[in-house]
């Protein structure tokens, strides 16, 4: 399997809010996106992250009040062909599955990340 790595800075404004994007379409299965605070001039504690997919809305990682770095591997609940949620017989989990992107760049939306706040993203795409 080929995997491409993505690298998105994102720059809080006055208002906590910022949003940052990969530098290309992405193509693939989202494997994992990881979220490194750095030692000084991070986000503010409590920061809130939306990732989606850019065009289509796609919700790839929503997460609030995040105060450290943070490794992620999104999946999404899939469902039969009559859109009826797949679950595990035994406890009524739902089934997860890899969520897929093509030609869309992935949008990371901060909020609440005070004023001037700076964090980098990993986006792990196969």
């Amino acid at each position: 399997m080929y995997i491409t790595h993505y690298v998105v800075n994102v720059q809080t404004n006055a208002t906590g809010d910022g949003i940052g994007y990969t530098d290309a379409p992405v193509n693939g299965f989202i494997r994992a996106i990881r979220y490194v605070k750095p030692t000084a001039g991070s986000f503010a504690a409590g920061v809130d992250f939306e990732v989606t997919a850019e065009q289509s809305g796609v919700v790839i990682w929503d997460q609030d009040d995040v105060n450290a770095s943070v490794t992620v591997y999104p999946r999404a609940a899939i469902c039969d062909t009559a859109g009826v949620a797949s679950l595990y017989a035994e406890n009524g989990e739902p089934v997860e599955d890899l969520i897929p992107i093509a030609n869309e760049r992935v949008k990371i939306t901060v909020a609440n990340g005070g004023d001037g706040g700076v964090g980098t993203f990993h986006v792990y795409v196969g």
